[in-house]
């Protein structure tokens, strides 16, 4: 089947959960028996959104092949189960670095470079990439691509040029325009407002966009007559306006959306095969989220933590591990900024297991590096990932090896003991953007580690974010005192998960484990971390 194409636009406002409606519409037509892709088109003109503060774009999201993403890129993937690639994300900066390197190449014979043709042909060949049929990846049936920011912004323009272009060349059966917009509930009137919808798609069409289906984003159903007047002034059918009504929780909205008969009316447009879904999984998922058989408090001490979105992924792999462990997880979030000796044990009270996640740079280090003391003094279930494992092994150097200096190069340039140092590779890189060591590299288990025991193997592949490393000049000294390499990379000796001996559950991972837990397979070792909580707490 020829690979059709669904675009999702956003208006009115940012925030709505166009990443979200994208990933519940591919995970319906999935359950469809149909194969789907998702691109998110990034408008601003950071070429990935590696170099950005979390506080400006929240987490970035690394692909197996190491590429540095938007955050939708997880949501896409926990949805569904399937790994992307660096062709899911694309940005204005991206396209427009390389529409310039064509230019400087003599590609364009002279001709003056515009933003139509030569942008908006970059951005249709983005597109039109995901339908190619490869050897080891086959054309998908549906691609769900998702436009960033809000109808209406001048960055987004050349995005919604390119798929106004594309409607003529690909022909209506195989392309559908969705438009998620705002339908506010005003509470002391007692009533929807229609309006800023019908200005939101009067803008679209101004620049030649008619949506065939709009996507409500409320606090209430919409009722019938409101929708019936949203069709009757936006120009689409009676029954291609939809709720996308607030949710408990986001596993729930491919339910709700279903219930709404979306999926339905998509396949219908699109001419796709007339399959029942099978939602039997996601019916599982959704009563075992609402229905848990215990609780467990898991704090997560970070410098990010005024702003979730940070930690997206991993506040989902935890939901994750809960969900199969059949407990809720309450999230604690914990500024490392503030965490002392002093206030310590009162932070950390009533918390079943305290994590410490990735990061760059000194601001928190040493709240994150107390908050380790006081999890491996007290027996309390660890999990550190990235900077969180780093930061473990300086603890531990100080406290234990009583190294009172020890600390990264990257901290202190020049500490006696450097337990972390730069990688060898990375020594001499300047550039920042897409330097790291990034995406999926392999590493061995010890058999008898705890690791080991979550995966159920010893030979795994995981995906990295970072520049600094375990250093083994100093491998002997913790090993004999207990902290144990209880994974490393067969290639290269680096230590990719350290594991404390004599502790119920102290784990400590160079990787980041949660770019690959989903719905359908949540990751061993948050499944672990959340049942040695479990344990901890005597639920």
């Amino acid at each position: 089947m020829k690979t059709k194409f669904i675009f999702i636009t956003g208006g009115v406002l940012s925030s709505l959960g166009k990443g979200l409606s994208a990933a519940s519409i591919g995970a319906l037509l999935k359950t469809r028996g149909l194969t789907v892709t998702i691109q998110k088109l990034d408008p601003y003109i950071n070429v990935d959104p590696g170099t950005m503060n979390p506080y400006q774009h929240g987490e970035v999201y690394v692909t197996d092949d190491g590429a540095e993403t938007d955050l939708d890129l997880g949501h896409y993937e926990r949805y569904l189960n399937t790994a992307l690639s660096q062709k899911n994300n694309t940005t204005s900066g991206s396209i427009y670095y390389k529409v310039i390197t064509k230019e400087r190449h003599g590609d364009y014979l002279g001709g003056t470079v515009q933003v139509i043709p030569h942008i908006t042909d970059e951005i249709k060949n983005a597109i039109l990439s995901l339908a190619k049929d490869e050897p080891e990846n086959p054309a998908p049936d549906v691609a769900i691509i998702e436009i960033g920011g809000t109808v209406g912004d001048i960055e987004g323009l050349p995005f919604l040029e390119a798929i106004r272009q594309l409607r003529s060349e690909l022909g209506r059966d195989n392309c559908l325009y969705i438009h998620l917009t705002l339908v506010p509930y005003l509470r002391s009137a007692g009533e929807h407002k229609t309006k800023p919808t019908q200005h939101s798609v009067k803008e679209l069409r101004s620049i030649g966009i008619q949506p065939d289906i709009i996507l409500c984003r409320c606090e209430e159903p919409v009722p019938a007559d409101l929708r019936a007047k949203i069709a009757l002034f936006c120009n689409v059918d009676k029954d291609a306006v939809f709720s996308a009504v607030d949710v408990s929780n986001i596993y729930e909205l491919p339910l709700k959306l279903y219930e709404e008969g979306l999926d339905q009316k998509v396949a219908i447009m699109l001419r796709l095969p007339a399959r029942n879904a099978k939602l039997e999984p996601w019916e599982e998922l959704v009563h075992n989220v609402k229905n848990p058989q215990g609780r467990v408090t898991i704090a997560i001490v970070g410098k990010y933590v005024e702003l979730k979105e940070a930690y997206k992924s991993l506040h989902e792999a935890l939901v994750h591990g809960g969900i199969a462990n059949r407990v809720a997880v309450d999230l604690r979030y914990v500024n490392s900024e503030e965490v002392t000796a002093e206030n310590v044990a009162e932070t950390f009270k009533g918390a079943d297991g305290i994590l410490v996640p990735g990061g760059f740079g000194y601001r928190g280090v040493e709240g994150k590096i107390e908050s380790i003391r006081y999890a491996r003094e007290n027996n309390v279930p660890f999990f550190g990932i990235c900077l969180g494992m780093q930061c473990a092994v300086i603890e531990f150097a100080r406290n234990v090896l009583k190294m009172k200096d020890a600390n990264s190069t990257e901290m202190e340039p020049s500490t006696k003991h450097p337990v972390i140092d730069l990688m060898e590779e990375q020594k001499g890189v300047t550039a920042k953007g897409g330097t790291m060591r990034l995406g999926g590299y392999p590493c061995q288990l010890r058999p008898d580690s705890k690791a080991a025991a979550a995966y159920g193997a010893t030979d795994i592949v995981e995906r990295h974010r970072h520049r600094y490393e375990f250093n083994n000049d100093y491998l002997g000294d913790f090993e004999s005192h207990g902290m144990i390499p209880a994974g490393v990379n067969p290639e290269t000796g680096l230590v990719e998960v350290v594991e404390l001996t004599g502790h119920p559950w102290f784990v400590g991972t160079q990787y980041h484990p949660e770019y690959k837990s989903t719905v359908q397979r949540p990751h061993p070792l948050f499944v672990a971390f959340v049942a040695a909580a479990l344990k901890y707490s005597g639920n």
